[in-house]
């Protein structure tokens, strides 16, 4: 194995002594099995993890790379370690979890917050729609301060606890869904260390993640947006989107915009009006205007082989993406008998035809935006076949694919990411089943939420209130539930609608979906502070006081900005929660009282009416 040690407070154990530690110290302790790595802070030894577990230190064709220093203006301290070999070679490297809480990593279905509380087994950091991994970041980052980034050209895939029990665990493998056209494996990462996990956020968006660069439409912060999806799926025609427009205008409910979704197109690909439920489709989005609405229309990436002449226009000219054995054919959700292809984003005469036709369909039809579906590499079919350094593929499309659409503009809705915290839009949750639990239920809405604020996606746009339908529709208590944890997020989605229930839930919903209006222009003064920071709109609790152990857990909370704490119900049936509060003067939303922190409010009485918030005080 070559060496290249660069160190100047890091001890290499390879036999030789190791001189005397300072307050931050490292030794790398041969084993049979890699390295250990070691930490010694105030004369402790810290074994952190192993690292090289699947590198033969005898082979020459491996070189091992580790410098280290300290950084002067932020005062983190760095280690950055290096493996790179031949293709066929296989790099692991492990963390110990510890007794630490641990955070970030990939959007999940299962969406467990802190992260050491899921189970992982050797999964592709991608964006994928496999269990929801739409935005899937190489970051991590622990209650103890330190944080992981790793850099994108490594094929990476992670594990927690199986490799090795209670640890996080970092593979370079070229294997799918990385092409076996790479000539080298990699695998390179910054490992930091900060006092608490405030700094090291801090440190990681400054340094890695970025800010976002603007913030969307304010309309969107305050007014629901109302979309078809979950209420008519795909049986909309030109009389039910002019009686659901009028439903919701009759009900005084007000709105950020109308969404027309799914399928409204003659075929998928078309972005062609099908005439024969939509006859008079131009005249219909006028009328709706005229109630005080704006339009919007979902769109994808994908056309379907059926799909002609738009078809075999796309795949004449190369702007398909292709897998390595030259087809075009892959899957999505709306096969509908055909067989779809998508297009290749990373080819910009491809992106150009797209972005035409799209403004097109705007100009024709007088639309005011549009909610851009989709976008993960795992559509794609594969291995795919794109554009620019294949050590960055399959990831290359789908930056290109929502950098291409953002130029859209404010109003636009994406739902993939993958190094894109700087676009200034919405980026959606994927859709959430109408469920209570962390089977992509109501208890993930709060920790996706959280898990997509600290990769540094911080416009977030919660799933539709009720989540999608697809197994039952919502019943009262879960939809009333599910608005409350809604309210202090940076927008509301409503499909399934409160007069679907009776007037109770009306009349609550009616009063939360006033009091998210009201909090408006503290939800925007949030996003302005992350685009001038980079800080969550919606942090963990813990992001007050990060060195609170019991803030450090809590999964169940929120804040927004650095004022407000929403502590929602989670649990069916429940009338009471237990809340805790950081350090502070607290005011209760619900009662006006003063309480002061750090202070666990043992169930606190919360029936179906009631939304537990606190406002710190000055």
């Amino acid at each position: 194995m070559k060496w290249l040690v660069l160190l100047t407070g890091l001890a290499v154990v390879l036999g030789a002594v190791p001189r005397k530690p300072t307050a931050r110290d490292f030794e790398l302790e041969e084993t049979d099995n890699g390295f250990n790595v070691i930490a010694i802070t105030d004369s402790k030894r810290l074994l952190l993890g192993q690292i090289g577990r699947k590198a033969n230190h005898n082979e020459d064709d491996v070189t091992f790379e580790i410098t280290e220093g300290r950084d002067e203006a932020s005062g983190g301290y760095r280690v950055t370690i290096s493996w790179q070999g031949p293709s066929d070679k296989i790099f692991e490297d492990c963390y110990d979890f510890g007794t630490k809480q641990w955070y970030g990593g990939p959007e999940q279905k299962e969406q467990y917050w802190p992260i050491q509380k899921s189970k992982l087994q050797k999964y592709s950091i991608i964006s994928k729609e496999d269990d929801n991994s739409a935005v899937s970041e190489r970051y991590w980052v622990n209650s103890a301060g330190w944080y992981i980034y790793i850099q994108p050209e490594a094929p990476l895939f992670v594990d927690h606890h199986n490799i090795l029990d209670n640890h996080i665990c970092f593979v370079a493998e070229v294997t799918a869904p990385y092409s076996m056209r790479r000539t080298q494996n990699v695998l390179k990462y910054d490992l930091w260390f900060f006092d608490n996990a405030k700094e090291a956020h801090q440190h990681a968006v400054d340094t890695y993640l970025g800010k976002p660069s603007d913030i969307p439409d304010y309309r969107m912060i305050q007014y629901p947006v109302w979309s078809t999806w979950a209420r008519y799926s795909r049986e909309i025609d030109q009389n039910s989107l002019w009686e659901f427009a009028n439903e919701i205008n009759d009900s005084g409910f007000p709105n950020a915009q109308f969404e027309i979704d799914d399928l409204w197109e003659i075929c998928y690909g078309s972005l062609t009006v099908d005439e024969r439920k939509l006859p008079d489709f131009k005249k219909l989005i006028q009328d709706i205007k005229g109630l005080g609405f704006r339009v919007t229309i979902w769109v994808h990436p994908f056309i379907n082989k059926d799909c002609d002449p738009w078809y075999s226009d796309a795949l004449e000219k190369g702007y398909l993406v292709l897998n390595e054995e030259g087809s075009p054919d892959t899957s999505w959700w709306n096969n509908n008998g055909s067989v779809p292809a998508y297009i290749d984003f990373t080819n910009p005469e491809a992106a150009e035809w797209y972005s035409t036709r799209i403004q097109d369909l705007i100009d024709t039809y007088d639309i005011d935006s549009l909610k851009f579906d989709a976008g993960e590499s795992s559509w794609s079919p594969q291995i795919p076949v794109q554009n620019g350094d294949i050590d960055l593929h399959p990831g290359n499309i789908v930056q290109a694919y929502v950098r291409t659409v953002a130029k859209f503009g404010p109003m636009i809705e994406i739902r993939s990411g993958m190094r894109t915290q700087d676009l200034p839009v919405f980026i959606r949750m994927v859709d959430k089943d109408t469920l209570w639990d962390f089977n992509n239920g109501l208890a993930t809405l709060v920790t996706t939420l959280l898990q997509m604020n600290l990769n540094g996606y911080t416009l977030v746009l919660p799933d539709m209130i009720g989540g999608n339908g697809y197994n039952a529709k919502p019943s009262k208590e879960l939809f009333v539930r599910w608005l409350q944890a809604n309210v202090f997020m940076p927008t509301l989605q409503y499909s399934f609608v409160p007069w679907d229930h009776d007037d109770e839930a009306v009349e609550i919903c009616r009063r939360y979906t006033q009091l998210h209006a009201e909090f408006a222009d503290e939800i925007a003064a949030a996003m302005q502070e992350s685009v001038r920071s980079g800080a969550p709109v919606n942090p963990p609790i813990w992001w007050l006081d990060p060195t609170d152990e019991d803030a450090l857990a809590v999964w169940d909370e929120f804040l927004l900005g650095e004022r407000i704490l929403a502590a929602p119900v989670l649990e069916e049936g429940a009338v009471s929660r237990d809340i805790y509060l950081p350090r502070g003067q607290w005011r209760d939303g619900v009662t006006n009282e003063m309480v002061e922190g750090p202070v666990w409010l043992r169930d606190y009485p919360a029936p179906l009416d009631t939304l537990p918030y606190f406002t710190l005080e000055d």
